[in-house]
C-alpha cells in the first residue's frame, strides 16, 4: 500500500512556501497533491497559474468533481472547500471553518476518512491554528503528519499549534520538504484497515453541504454557553485529545483561537460604531448650540455641556481601542 495522497495547508506566507515546495518536486512525483491556501471569497483565482510556473507538476483548479491522478496538484476554486472521495476530488460551499472557505481542516478530514494511512498531511506557514484538527484526524487514522519548522515559517502560529496538539512525525525546514515527500511516497506500507469515527463522517458531510442537523451535528458535543459569530446559533463544544473546538447547528466551525479572534473583531467593530455615534452626537449638539438665537440661552449652554460629555465618552472609547491620546 503506497503513501500516495498528500494534503497540504498554508495561510500567511503560503504562496511563496508552496512555490518553493513545487520547485523541488520531480515531474514523476508518485502521489496526488491537494492544496488549500486561505483566501477571500472574491479572490481572483490566480493561484493555479502562479503554481503552474513554479514547478514541473500539472496544476488543476477544481470547479466540479474530477478524477484524481498521481503527479498532479489540485486547488479549490475560490470560496469553495476542497474535498476528497475515493478516486475523486470535488468542491463544495459548505459552512466556513475557522472563518475560511476554503479551510484546511475539511480537506484533511476528508482525505483521512477515505485513505487513512495512505495520507501525508503537511502544515506550512500561517496564522492561528486552522489545520491542527485536520492533521490530528490524519494522524488518528494512521496517516503521516509533517509540519514546517516554526523557525523557518514566515508566520509560525499554524506549525506551532500543530506541534502542540498532534504527534507529528516530521518537523522540517521548507528546503528539506521536497526530498522528504519523495522518500515517503516511495515507501510501501503494510495493508491495514482504518475505522472512521462517526464524528469525522458527520463533519465531512457538513462540509459537502449536507444539512448539518440531518448529518448529525448535534451528536458532536454538548451545547456551550457561546453563540456562533456567523449565524448566532448555539455552539456545540467538541473535545479532541484535550483540545476544544466548536461547531454550531448550521455547521460553522471554530477552533478556540479562531473563535477568540472572531469575538475580538466583533468587539472592535462595536466599539468603533460607538465612537462614530458619540462623535456624530457631539457634532449635532455643537451645531444646535451655534444656531440658537443667542449663545447665552440656557438651552444653548445645555447643548454645549452635553457635547463636551459626549466628546469625552468618545475619547474614552478610543482609548479602549488603543487609538486615543492621553
Amino acid at each position: 500500500m503506497p503513501r500516495d495522497v498528500v494534503v497540504l495547508g498554508a495561510s500567511s506566507g503560503g504562496i511563496d512556501a508552496v512555490k518553493t515546495l513545487l520547485a523541488g518536486l520531480p515531474g514523476e512525483f508518485p502521489a496526488a497533491l491537494f492544496l488549500v491556501l486561505h483566501s477571500s471569497a472574491d479572490a481572483p483565482g490566480v493561484l493555479g497559474s502562479i503554481f503552474r510556473r513554479s514547478g514541473r507538476l500539472p496544476v488543476l483548479t477544481v470547479t466540479r468533481r474530477e478524477r484524481t491522478e498521481p503527479g498532479r496538484v489540485y486547488l479549490p476554486a475560490p470560496d469553495h472547500h476542497l474535498l476528497i472521495e475515493p478516486g475523486q476530488v470535488l468542491v463544495a460551499r459548505g459552512p466556513k471553518e475557522n472563518r475560511f472557505r476554503p479551510a484546511i481542516d475539511p480537506l484533511f478530514r476528508s482525505a483521512a476518512q477515505v485513505y487513512g494511512p495512505r495520507v501525508i498531511g503537511v502544515i506550512l506557514t500561517g496564522g492561528l491554528d486552522d489545520g491542527t484538527a485536520g492533521l490530528w484526524a490524519v494522524k488518528q487514522l494512521g496517516g503521516t503528519a509533517i509540519v514546517q519548522d516554526p523557525k523557518d515559517a514566515f508566520v509560525p502560529s499554524m506549525p506551532l499549534s500543530a506541534l502542540r496538539h498532534v504527534r507529528v512525525d516530521h518537523c522540517v525546514r521548507l528546503a528539506e520538504l521536497p526530498e522528504l515527500l519523495v522518500r515517503l511516497t516511495g515507501e510501501t506500507l503494510v495493508e491495514t484497515r482504518h475505522e472512521v469515527p462517526e464524528s469525522m463522517t458527520i463533519e465531512v458531510n457538513v462540509a459537502k453541504e449536507d444539512n448539518a442537523l440531518d448529518a448529525g451535528v448535534l451528536k458532536l458535543g454538548a451545547p456551550s454557553s457561546y453563540a456562533c459569530p456567523e449565524c448566532h446559533g448555539v455552539l456545540m463544544q467538541l473535545k479532541e485529545s484535550g483540545r476544544l473546538r466548536f461547531r454550531c447547528h448550521t455547521g460553522h466551525a471554530y477552533s478556540s483561537a479562531a473563535l477568540l479572534s472572531e469575538f475580538d473583531e466583533a468587539i472592535e467593530k462595536s466599539l468603533w460604531n460607538a465612537v462614530r455615534a458619540l462623535e456624530e452626537k457631539t457634532l449635532l449638539l455643537r451645531h444646535l448650540a451655534t444656531h440658537e438665537h443667542t449663545s447665552e440661552t440656557a438651552e444653548a449652554t445645555d447643548f454645549v455641556r452635553h457635547a463636551d460629555d459626549s466628546e469625552q465618552r468618545a475619547h474614552l472609547v478610543r482609548k479602549a481601542l488603543g487609538t486615543g491620546s492621553d
